[in-house]
């Protein structure tokens, strides 16, 4: 009897310590995913709050000036698509090989990652400068919306290389595990965009009143602080090896990097051909649409940063060989993001006439903004489990399915749907807005479905 007491009670301790030591991971992890992940979700707000702040202060001047300034913003996002891929493409080499303690490496694919990024911003500037007034044209602007956009437009792309600049330096910090650096560098970008632009706008404390112009040159000046700050703390930790660029690295960036440059491009195309649709329902609708946008980007940057965090958390442990640790990140980033975006959702349906008129007082903006934010409230969880699954499945290296699954439900679901139904039958204005809640719950199970079937044995960089 007292042997086999005794030999029970090890066992007991074992499943004792057993416990405490997976409890204790977990918590650990949960610790790393937040400490990641806050940094990076208070970065693509205010990252994304420049671009708001950008909507609302010119509300003033009419709904054209906001259909403008919307319109602009959505070509820099259409071509941020490239550069989106490689900062990614960057963050998951380097995560790897920083994981894996290959230190000197990963500033190697850091400084090609940005002769890369430099020449590209270049391309970009002359195609934003040369065509951008032509693309806004394309997709129906009036000629009261193209008199704001066109100066709005040539401006932002002439000091595009900025834009870029912070993208690629936060991405490079991101997959060493720095997110606290590129939140310090976008939270002065905001203060600094505050401080300029409602000055520039409507002529206040000295300065001319430039209006949307106004607008464009704040951003500019306050993005080239953000980008000369990045810089300096690059350099200055040693996150960048300066030299010869490591073509065999940069291959690597490239081949991870290209096909979320591809999903980007879809996705963003895709979005121009949608808004073309939209912009045929009157400058009202598309006025609230694009305030519509603002609005719910704000509960983007809890799964973004929830999702890069799953990324950076996914490559070095992946790197490392911990496959166990990899899983274990992905859980928490998920849970994490569900939470926060399921809240954000409750926020947009009870109370969206309230935050649509923080933008304007036009009472048909308002009265379409509120149905648009509605919807978006039923597609928060949705939004949140694609993030999260697409930024996992970019750590693992397998960008490619995440761009085929993007390109079949951009197209295939939410412009085909509109362009082929919707328009011809003369559907409403919220049903053409209903589609993009089916484009989500798709992406959300294909990938949940690909993360679940993939083998983290064999991954490497």
């Amino acid at each position: 009897m007292t042997a086999k007491v005794m030999s029970k009670t090890p066992r007991r301790g074992f499943w004792k310590l057993s416990f405490s030591s997976g409890a204790r991971k977990r918590v650990s992890i949960r610790r790393d995913v937040a400490a990641l992940s806050m940094p990076v979700l208070l970065s693509s707000l205010f990252q994304r709050l420049v671009s708001i702040v950008d909507i609302f202060m010119v509300g003033g001047l009419g709904a054209a000036a906001i259909a403008a300034t919307g319109l602009g913003q959505l070509l820099i996002f259409v071509v941020m698509t490239v550069f989106w891929g490689v900062a990614t493409g960057a963050t998951v080499v380097i995560a790897h090989l920083w994981g894996a303690g290959r230190r000197l490496e990963a500033r190697r694919a850091a400084f090609a990652s940005c002769l890369l990024c430099a020449l590209l911003a270049v391309a970009a500037t002359l195609c934003g400068l040369f065509l951008g007034g032509q693309v806004a044209h394309f997709l129906g602007a009036s000629s009261e919306v193209l008199a704001f956009a066109s100066e709005y437009i040539r401006l932002v792309f002439l000091y595009f290389a900025f834009t870029a600049g912070l993208n690629i330096l936060s991405a490079i910090m991101h997959g060493i595990g720095n997110t606290r650096t590129p939140m310090q560098g976008v939270i002065l970008v905001n203060i600094l965009h505050v401080l300029i632009a409602y000055p520039l706008i409507y002529g206040h404390f000295g300065f001319p009143k430039m209006g949307v112009v106004g607008a464009a040159y704040a951003i500019n000046l306050s993005e080239l602080c953000g980008f000369l700050y990045l810089l300096v703390q690059a350099l200055r930790k040693g996150y960048l090896k300066v030299g010869r660029p490591d073509l065999t690295l940069l291959r690597k960036v490239w081949d991870i990097g290209y096909p979320v440059a591809l999903e980007r491009i879809a996705q963003q195309s895709g979005q121009l051909f949608y808004s073309k649709f939209i912009i045929g329902f009157g400058t009202a609708a598309y006025a609230a649409h694009q305030i519509g946008l603002s609005i719910e980007s704000l509960s983007f940057m809890p799964g973004a940063g929830m999702g890069i965090a799953a990324s950076t958390l996914m490559g070095q442990a992946l790197g490392a060989r911990k496959l166990k640790r990899a899983h274990l990140s992905h859980t928490e980033a998920l849970r994490l993001a569900i939470m926060v975006m399921a809240a954000m959702g409750l926020l947009f349906f009870c109370l969206p006439h309230q935050l649509i008129a923080l933008f304007t007082s036009d009472p048909e903006v308002i009265e379409k903004g509120s149905v648009f934010l509605r919807m978006v409230a039923f597609s928060q969880v949705p939004l949140a489990v694609a993030f999260v699954y697409a930024g996992s499945l970019r750590g693992t290296g397998d960008t490619h399915y995440v761009f085929l699954v993007t390109l079949a439900s951009m197209w295939g679901i939410r412009v085909l749907f509109t362009w082929i139904v919707a328009v011809p039958l003369h559907l409403s204005l919220y049903v053409v807005w209903g589609v993009f809640l089916v484009d989500w719950l798709f992406r959300a199970a294909a990938f949940a479905w690909r993360y679940h079937k993939r083998d983290l044995h064999g991954v490497s960089i």
